[in-house]
């Protein structure tokens, strides 16, 4: 009866395989969005830019395994840090289920399809500009306003 349930709703967040916590990720492919933080107030803002690694068609790194080594400053969501990135879309699996909520109907281990996520239009699939097409001092010039 147990092995009925989905691993996403019968196991806390640090009890997961690598291959299960992998498994979370929709592929939206928000957490690439270039953020900016005002200094003074903390808050951060999304542009629609993204790594120059992100596959806009798919919405994946096409350097997923040696991203640290090309964009050091890339996040790696671990289940003991997922509360940390107070920046994570509130769609986001990692911060749905830390939150104690459930998945998506439109996520992919729900829904069965990979491509579930595009077709609900949470993605950033055709929403969003390469990072190295853009000077770093116009990013401003980017923040966005649709919903995350």
């Amino acid at each position: 009866m147990i092995a009925q349930i989905p691993f996403w709703q019968r196991k806390r967040l640090h009890e997961m395989t690598a291959q299960e916590w992998e498994s979370l990720c929709d592929g939206c492919g928000k957490c690439c969005l270039a953020k900016l933080e005002d200094e003074e107030s903390g808050e951060v803002y999304y542009t629609d830019l993204v790594c120059r690694y992100m596959d806009q068609g798919t919405c994946g790194c096409t350097v997923y395994e040696t991203r640290l080594e090309k964009v050091p400053a890339c996040t790696v969501l671990t289940p003991d840090r997922v509360n940390d990135y107070y920046w994570l879309p509130f769609s986001c699996a990692y911060r749905t289920l830390a939150d104690g909520r459930p998945l998506a109907d439109w996520h992919p281990l729900r829904s069965g399809n990979p491509d579930s996520v595009h077709e609900a239009g949470v993605s950033v699939r055709h929403k969003v500009t390469s990072e190295g097409e853009v000077a770093e001092q116009d990013w401003e010039e980017h923040i966005i306003h649709w919903v995350l």
